[in-house]
């Protein structure tokens, strides 16, 4: 039902796309999913077709000149996200959990931050919490923090959170979830906050901790 109403917005996205600027109006491109599995994740392209190619896979900037005019609108709103509803259909990704990585960036992020490879142990996600909790990450420390939002969805997740997630999710999309919003519904964090940050946002933790972790990650992957 969700990606029949999605399927107008969707093909009036991908007009503008095309009409702006050259290239194709949805693009592919490899993620790890559950277990590091690899998979095809779809988007609309929010970026010049080419701007990758004398540099191959690099973070996104602040004032990322490789964005388009249109491609702005869709990340703020997180619209470049709606062809991922047939990710959801295939079974490679929830609609909720931790997004899913590119594997050149997993490679690197998991000999920089200790822990990192954990979130895979979860299916990847649409959405979650980090997304409404954190813009796009452009730094070492903001996929730190990313990472302890992802782990706080895994200690806590359930189906009431993942509803108030998608309903605060769709708020987002019309600019309406503000940080009051995000209070009224219990999902307003900040990485310090959380039970998992005193480990992540450090360089190094205890080898007991990491197994604490690593056993309270896989009791809820049994569960959900």
């Amino acid at each position: 039902m969700l990606a029949t109403i999605a399927l107008p917005i969707a093909a009036v996205i991908w007009v503008l796309v095309r009409l702006t600027s050259p290239g194709a109006g949805i693009y592919k491109q490899v993620r790890l999913g559950l277990d590091g599995k690899p998979f095809t994740m779809y988007k609309f392209r929010s970026m010049r077709a080419d701007a990758e190619a004398a540099t191959g896979a690099v973070w996104a900037t602040k004032q990322d000149q490789r964005v388009t005019f249109v491609g702005h609108f869709l990340r703020k709103t997180h619209l470049d996200e709606l062809p991922q509803l047939y990710n959801v259909l295939k079974g490679d990704i929830a609609l909720v959990g931790p997004r899913p990585e590119r594997p050149e960036f997993v490679a690197e992020l998991e000999k920089r931050i200790d822990g990192y490879a954990y979130r895979l142990y979860i299916k990847p996600g649409l959405t979650g919490l980090a997304q409404l909790n954190q813009e796009a990450d452009f730094d070492l420390n903001d996929v730190r923090r990313k990472l302890v939002f992802d782990f706080d969805y895994i200690e806590h997740c359930s189906l009431g959170l993942d509803i108030r997630i998608l309903f605060c999710t769709t708020l987002k999309v019309f600019f309406l979830c503000s940080p009051a919003v995000l209070n009224f519904f219990q999902l307003s964090r900040t990485a310090e906050q959380s039970s998992w940050a005193a480990t992540l946002l450090t360089i190094s933790y205890a080898s007991n901790k990491e197994e604490e972790r690593l056993s309270r990650i896989m009791a809820k992957r049994a569960t959900v």
